[in-house]
């Protein structure tokens, strides 16, 4: 993580550290609406339609939720991750628009832009899953356990009780760690995918299946299927943790509780 973070400033400045940001602003803003709206509307379908209730329709409704968020906005996340892989002096792509086009005309049209969606969609089941599942368990039991020391009346409905900012914060990154650990083999296999035609060895990773047994044949489990975790658990945990908490603070102030 440390070595990197020294030498793409080095190589591309600063700025090299932010590439293929500008299309993740873009794609977050509809994933995160799309996933928390999807979640509130499975959990009740679920519910209503299936009478399951608790923990179960927690993990039910997250893993739906996430795999709607994630199909509506993945040519976004392959146009980021192709951007941010570039190299200076080496860039085959100019800008989003310009590797939108790039994507369409040399790799097959609109599949272009899905080409690692299955190991993502599997992937994201368990991730987007156990993060809400995780979250709302832990929301449920501080708050049945210990009200008075880590809830507090909601502000749009005093009869309702919440949890105290920092213990939001503290559940949404618990949650953004466990989600991260059990998905992340499939998330190296998506960006693998994704990289497509960049890599050296592309052709050897044009299925999930073969990707996951390609990257454990030759780099094993620890430097392969997890290898760039500790980053992503810098990177995860407070995007999380903010995430969660965020949700929690506009359902009091937009009166949704």
């Amino acid at each position: 993580v440390f070595s990197t973070l020294c030498a793409v400033p080095k190589k591309e400045g600063y700025l090299g550290l932010y590439k293929g940001n500008g299309a993740m602003m873009i794609r977050i803003f509809p994933y995160g609406a799309i996933q928390f709206m999807a979640f509130d509307q499975y959990k009740k379908v679920i519910k209503k339609q299936l009478g399951i209730s608790g923990h179960v329709h927690r993990l039910m409704a997250g893993s739906m939720a996430g795999i709607t968020a994630v199909i509506c906005t993945y040519p976004l996340d392959m146009v980021r991750v192709r951007l941010a892989f570039q190299v200076k002096g080496e860039h085959k792509y100019m800008g989003i628009i310009h590797a939108f086009k790039m994507i369409y005309t040399k790799e097959g049209g609109f599949s272009g832009f899905y080409r690692g969606l299955m190991p993502t969609v599997v992937g994201m089941a368990p991730y987007a899953g156990f993060s809400f599942f995780t979250f709302g368990t832990l929301k449920s039991i501080g708050l049945a356990q210990a009200p008075n020391l880590l809830g507090r009346p909601s502000l749009d409905n005093p009869d309702v009780l919440v949890l105290k900012t920092h213990v939001n914060l503290l559940c949404g990154g618990i949650a953004g760690a466990i989600a991260q650990t059990i998905s992340y083999p499939l998330d190296v296999t998506r960006r693998r995918m994704q990289l497509g035609a960049v890599l050296p060895d592309s052709e050897k990773c044009l299925t999930m299946v073969q990707t996951l047994k390609y990257v454990y044949r030759e780099h094993g489990v620890r430097r392969g299927l997890y290898r760039g975790l500790s980053l992503n658990y810098i990177r995860c945990i407070p995007s999380q943790a903010v995430a969660f908490t965020t949700y929690e603070l506009m359902k009091q102030f937009l009166h949704l509780n």
